[in-house]
């Protein structure tokens, strides 16, 4: 039997963004400005189209089915590439505005990101700008549910299983921080046997950062730091760093910019295993607007900079 899906309107696919998102017809009322007794209707009316139970009511709000799931899933999809074509419309009238939304990872947080920022908003004064930070478990769900343009950082190393694409822009390597003054700050040549009694900041265990310190550990016949404290929260991090002995690891980027404003220390120990290079992820056959085609290419003159300064 044919869905009548060709019937739903962009209202519709909204309302059923706010409702799973909100689990609760109330609040997803609220949020669009109806009654609830209009969502009530709307809703019911949507079931009707797609033939299929899209929310189970609970004593708590609402659940939604696997239908609701799916539907909730394409309809973000379309509204993001319904506001895409509004942005690129504004940019053949004016050609300095647009939005683009951004993930980034540690790694390029510190120095390619900003940079490449501050740079296209010289040229794009009226370019908006939405930086979300985090890890990949969080960021990469929402760059396939069209949250986010693109994800910038370290590359992860499961491409085929996210379906996702990825570009190269430059190579990165994690580095062991301490703040100065520590006691193994003066140390000329220092092995990872020589930090195993000492307190550690490590990224959490799910990201690809751990597991290649976890291997590099191993492939010296150590255990990794059973107790670390498991963040990507660079404040935290610095100022456990700076107010007590701890030992962390930071990417190449973030632990230069962090050295180079004088509190901490990077050690002459080698985590070979942690090489990795840094690029985008982008959603595959997703067309990116104006403005973020603008900042990729942004990105890859930036970084194509940096790593000439970095070799000279």
């Amino acid at each position: 039997m044919k869905l009548v899906t060709s019937r739903l309107t962009i209202r519709h696919l909204r309302m059923v963004v706010a409702i799973v998102e909100e689990g609760n017809l109330v609040r997803a009322a609220r949020r669009l400005n109806m009654t609830q007794s209009a969502v009530t209707k709307a809703l019911q009316e949507i079931e009707a189209l797609t033939m299929a139970r899209l929310f189970d009511r609970t004593n708590r709000g609402v659940v939604p089915t696997v239908f609701g799931d799916t539907l909730a899933q394409h309809a973000r999809l379309v509204i993001t590439q319904l506001a895409h074509a509004e942005e690129h419309l504004a940019d053949l009238r004016d050609g300095t505005g647009g939005r683009v939304a951004i993930g980034t990872l540690l790694s390029a947080s510190a120095e390619l990101l900003p940079t490449a920022i501050a740079r296209l908003r010289k040229e794009r004064p009226k370019l908006v700008v939405k930086v979300v930070e985090g890890t990949n478990d969080v960021l990469i769900p929402a760059l396939k549910a069209g949250e986010l343009d693109m994800v910038v950082g370290r590359l992860s190393e499961h491409r085929d299983r996210l379906n996702v694409v990825q570009e190269v822009l430059m190579d990165d390597i994690a580095r062991v921080v301490a703040r100065r003054g520590h006691p193994l700050a003066e140390r000329q040549q220092l092995s990872l046997a020589d930090l195993i009694g000492w307190e550690w900041i490590l990224p959490p265990q799910e990201t690809s950062l751990r597991r290649q310190i976890d291997i590099a550990f191993r492939e010296e016949g150590l255990e990794p730091p059973p107790h670390a404290v498991d963040s990507v929260s660079l404040l935290t991090n610095r100022a456990l760093l700076v107010d007590a002995d701890y030992l962390g690891v930071f990417p190449a980027q973030v632990a230069r910019r962090e050295a180079a404003a004088g509190a901490i220390t990077i050690l002459p120990v080698t985590l070979r295993a942690t090489a990795m290079p840094i690029g985008i992820t982008t959603r595959t056959n997703a067309r990116l607007s104006p403005a973020a085609e603008v900042l990729v290419e942004t990105l890859r003159q930036t970084a194509a900079d940096l790593s000439v300064m970095r070799d000279r």
